[in-house]
């Protein structure tokens, strides 16, 4: 049976409505990160994590980086939500998807990249005493949230210190509340995924339609 990752996260809610606990949100960009702050920002203590290395070139990586860190000062949070963003290294990206270059968007070196960017939120979460870690990626109609689930699911067990929050966030309008936040607050909201590879796809898809009759 396939699981509902949204109720699985409603029963979290509820059980630490009390304690709110702390939370470390690896966020992939702005209008992404607006409905699932607006949805958790009430039950968790949290901290984003703006970790892209995957995002080409690094002007568009810092743009939106910039983008983020305005919602944030702009959005009428009930606590201050601190934002980090690490150095931009973008051969953390090209050397584990080596090899990768002409899988299609949506395969296996997209979910290479799920797991370099999940790796790294493991690690400061841990490093950083937090309860609970996510990522606001499973936002996106165009990713994959069984496998962003595994992933995170997997990583935590392995740790052993820190526990997956697990999230479907479109579920519930959760990715038509994000287009609507992104309106409000007037975000940027990018036309690829991040990556050359989504850019060169993005590309050939906007030249094929400038050709059709």
């Amino acid at each position: 049976m396939k699981r509902n990752y949204s109720k699985e996260l409603e029963k979290i809610i509820i059980e630490c409505s009390e304690c709110k606990p702390k939370l470390l949100i690896h966020s992939c960009c702005a209008p992404c990160s607006s409905y699932v702050l607006e949805y958790l920002s009430k039950h968790f203590d949290i901290t984003l994590l703006y970790y892209n290395p995957n995002i080409s070139p690094r002007s568009e990586f810092e743009y939106r980086a910039r983008e983020l860190e305005r919602l944030v000062s702009e959005m009428p949070l009930d606590k201050k939500i601190n934002v980090v963003i690490p150095e931009y290294n973008d051969r953390e990206f090209y050397d584990e998807v080596n090899g990768m270059e002409d899988i299609p968007e949506g395969g296996e070196r997209c979910f290479k990249c799920y797991e370099i960017r999940l790796k790294k939120a493991v690690r400061f979460a841990i490093e950083n005493g937090f309860e609970y870690f996510t990522t606001t990626l499973s936002i996106s109609p165009y990713k994959n949230a069984e496998k962003l689930n595994e992933i995170g699911e997997r990583l935590a067990g392995e740790s052993g210190k820190v526990k997956w929050l697990p999230s479907d966030f479109k579920k519930k309008n959760g990715y038509k509340r994000s287009i609507e936040l992104s309106r409000i607050y007037n975000l940027y909201r990018q036309d690829y995924c991040g990556c050359v590879f989504s850019k060169a796809e993005r590309d050939k898809q906007k030249e094929t339609a400038g050709t059709e009759i």
